[in-house]
């Protein structure tokens, strides 16, 4: 019986922690999308900011791996 319980809530915590994930999701369409904003108003000065796109994307989209880890070990290192 206890251990039911202590499964469920490591499930639903691993649910919790993927919520992270849509952040991550969320996080690299605002990136983007601000970099495509910028770079349709100034077209000459978006090859000068093509690093730092990806340089934000890879920090948002780390934000989503560490929180797929954590779902991870909350599912089965318990």
């Amino acid at each position: 019986m206890t251990g039911d319980i202590v499964q469920m809530g490591a499930y639903i915590g691993a649910g919790l922690a993927c919520m992270g994930m849509g952040g991550a999701a969320i996080g690299v369409g605002n990136v983007a999308g601000n970099f495509l904003s910028g770079a349709l108003r100034n077209p000459s000065a978006a090859p000068g900011q093509t690093a730092m796109l990806f340089i934000g994307i890879a920090f948002a989209e780390a934000l989503g791996i560490f929180s797929f880890l954590v779902a991870l070990l909350l599912m089965f290192a318990v």
